[in-house]
């Protein structure tokens, strides 16, 4: 596992920011009240547990099938005015799955945002993509995702920004760390990667990213089979129709948390 801790001294972070798209919003993780929880919130609790009570304060602009055009858009700038102690930074991911796409392209425009925010916030955490070997579809998209996370490290050592690594967090490469629909995470991996992304701030966190799972039954090929079809008519395929219609899940969806509050 690389190590992209910095030497910060996270007591004194005490506004948080996240902006990105459906992983960040926290999509695959629902809470008790139906609205998604995810690793930035759970991020934000260990990093307010740091702080004396009612003293932290948290946004998550995150919305759900945001392209990085329309992050860049619609809530850096809101990033940038409300100006937190610590931004994470995680888009690019949806037009990296669009046929035809640049990562070095992509990457370019991302870099322009990150030194954006660099400007105006105190810190800007970025996040490489997962490793998508041996995954259904997404597993051919594998050189492209490892070409921008790439640009994200190098862009990360220009600004200084730390780096939630998610291609070297072995534990999230287990089905289980994944929601039905094999796009999002499901709690569990939220869980996994709001450590790492502690772990990285220099957070003295409660459990290991990165411990074994449990092991698993073994499954008859017949059965992987009946899953992958019925994976495919529940969720590839509407996936595709949405992108073949110009439809996104995020429409009409609004940023669940776009002032800085305080956490409960």
């Amino acid at each position: 596992m690389a190590d992209d801790s910095k030497t910060h001294n996270t007591g004194t972070i005490g506004s948080y920011a996240a902006i990105g798209d459906s992983f960040t919003e926290g999509v695959g993780d629902p809470g008790p009240d139906g609205a998604f929880v995810g690793w930035a919130d759970r991020l934000a609790v260990l990093l307010s547990d740091r702080r004396p009570e009612h003293d932290f304060r948290y946004a998550n602009l995150a919305v759900r099938g945001r392209l990085l055009d329309q992050i860049i858009a619609e809530q850096v700038p809101r990033a940038r005015e409300l100006a937190p102690d610590l931004v994470t930074f995680c888009a690019g991911g949806n037009d990296i799955l669009r046929p035809g796409s640049d990562p070095d392209a992509v990457a370019e425009r991302f870099e322009a945002a990150v030194a954006d925010l660099s400007s105006a916030v105190g810190m800007v955490l970025v996040t490489t993509g997962f490793d998508t070997r041996g995954t259904p579809v997404l597993g051919l998209l594998r050189g492209k995702i490892a070409t921008y996370s790439v640009h994200v490290r190098a862009i990360a050592d220009r600004y200084n920004c730390p780096v939630l690594d998610l291609w070297s967090l072995r534990s999230v490469q287990d089905r289980r760390a994944w929601d039905a629909d094999r796009l999002h995470l499901s709690p569990e991996g939220h869980t996994r990667v709001a450590l790492r992304a502690g772990q990285v701030l220099g957070l003295d966190v409660p459990a290991d990213p990165d411990q074994p799972w449990p092991p698993k039954p073994v499954r008859a090929p017949g059965a992987v089979r009946r899953d992958n079809i019925q994976w495919a008519r529940e969720y590839l395929v509407p996936w595709i129709g949405r992108r073949l219609r110009g439809e996104s899940s995020g429409d009409h969806v609004e940023a669940k948390r776009p002032d800085l509050l305080p956490l409960d």
